[in-house]
């Protein structure tokens, strides 16, 4: 710790050449060490961005002007060297790394998983069932024994693929049936139903295989029957009746608009409901190859706003609970006039998300992710399409162009 006497100022008196020791927790503030040498215009408008009334300042080693000898280079000492909050601050950018990565490799085992089973389903669908059995099971295992837990965005995801759409069906479906309070064998069997919902479209013509508004009458009658013989390979895999009526309702909306059998309200149950709205969400934001996508804040607000009526009100308020007014993989910018991306988001706090924030003075790979939960006086302005960014923002913050999400647990542990 750093001993020198120090001396609190108004924010307002603050200049370039004071060195500043800040008050604040590691995670509050975006700087790579808690005490160092203000050298630019920008980092007093940083700091003051931060909603401090004040700030501490150390005279002895400030510039002359400001009672010290002043340093070389406005870089921290050997004392900052040695700082505990920034070793701190290094080891959770290093979890941070970590966890992430075993986010993204869970993913693409699973994707690799999907091919496999995909090639088993015709011809050993025994053998089909028990691959996709063993990958739900264990998501299922993870999840609820990961006590608090967030959603996640992928900062890689594997390259785009058939397998992409049905195996982040699951992990919605699965975070979504948690936040309900599904029980373990409820969890499993909605699982296998957002796996294996779609593997009816294999039976289909591969231009048939996503919905077209081109589609003459005809070609939606054979769009549809994809969902049939979705079905049929669940039944020849030997699936538990509440898995296979998942599948069979996954397209049925509450005001009865859905297909095959156009079933609305109680007619439809608790798994169809949450398969219908993850569904939907999932191919608002990586749809079929000629639909443009939204973004994941418009895609929740274009379901709220006028589909509603299409989803059961308690599986919707769970899903806004669980994805936050700003899901993950969301532009957004920032009271403070910031352009950040939300990369993950607490079911239990969904208004204040975590955040990658664009900042020139720290290399992408060594910026800390923001968690606004910490930081009250820093919210969320609004949401921006990635293509309105300064290019040198989206080249920062790459928001993906395909959004695959993951379930992390808020500490994780290094192995």
């Amino acid at each position: 710790m750093d001993n020198s006497p120090s001396k609190v100022i108004d924010i307002s008196q603050l200049r370039k050449g004071m060195f500043v020791q800040l008050d604040l927790g590691w995670m509050s503030h975006p700087f790579a060490v808690g005490s160092f040498k203000v050298s630019t215009d920008e980092q007093i408008q940083t700091l003051r961005g931060l909603g401090l009334s004040e700030v501490r300042y150390i005279p002895e080693k400030s510039d002359p002007a400001f009672g010290g000898a002043g340093t070389a280079d406005g870089l921290p000492d050997e004392l900052e060297q040695d700082d505990p909050v920034a070793r701190e601050r290094s080891e959770q950018l290093g979890a941070q790394h970590y966890s992430l990565d075993l986010c993204e490799q869970e993913f693409a085992d699973a994707v690799k998983c999907y091919r496999r089973i995909r090639h088993q389903v015709q011809p050993a669908p025994v053998s089909a069932f028990q691959e996709s059995s063993a990958l739900v099971s264990r998501w299922v295992r993870e999840l609820r024994g990961a006590g608090e837990s967030v959603i996640r965005v992928l900062e890689k995801p594997p390259v785009t693929s058939e397998a992409l759409h049905p195996v982040n069906t699951v992990v919605l479906a699965l975070l979504l049936g948690h936040t309900l309070g599904m029980g373990e064998v409820e969890l499993a069997d909605l699982g296998l139903a957002a796996l294996l919902h779609d593997m009816g479209k294999l039976e289909l013509p591969e231009r048939l295989r996503f919905t077209d508004r081109g589609f003459a009458p005809d070609e939606v009658h054979v769009y549809q029957s994809y969902v049939a013989h979705s079905l049929a390979f669940a039944e020849r895999m030997g699936l538990p009746s509440r898995a296979l009526q998942g599948i069979a309702q996954h397209q049925e909306l509450l005001d009865g608009s859905g297909f095959p059998l156009s079933l609305g309200g109680d007619k439809i149950s608790q798994q169809g409901k949450v398969l219908a709205l993850v569904n939907r969400f999932d191919l608002l934001c990586n749809p079929g190859p000629n639909t443009p996508a939204l973004t994941p804040h418009e895609a929740l607000s274009l379901i709220f706003a006028q589909m509603k009526a299409k989803f059961d009100a308690a599986v919707l308020g769970g899903f806004i609970r669980m994805m936050g007014v700003y899901p993950p993989g969301s532009v957004v910018q920032l009271v403070n006039d910031r352009f950040a991306m939300v990369v993950s988001v607490n079911s239990l706090r969904p208004l204040r998300p975590a955040v990658l924030v664009f900042d020139t003075r720290v290399p992408r790979e060594q910026a800390l992710v923001l968690d606004l939960e910490r930081m009250p006086d820093l919210g969320i302005r609004r949401s921006l399409k990635p293509a309105l960014l300064p290019p040198a923002a989206r080249e920062y913050l790459r928001p993906p162009s395909r959004i695959c999400y993951f379930f992390e647990r808020t500490v994780r542990p290094r192995h």
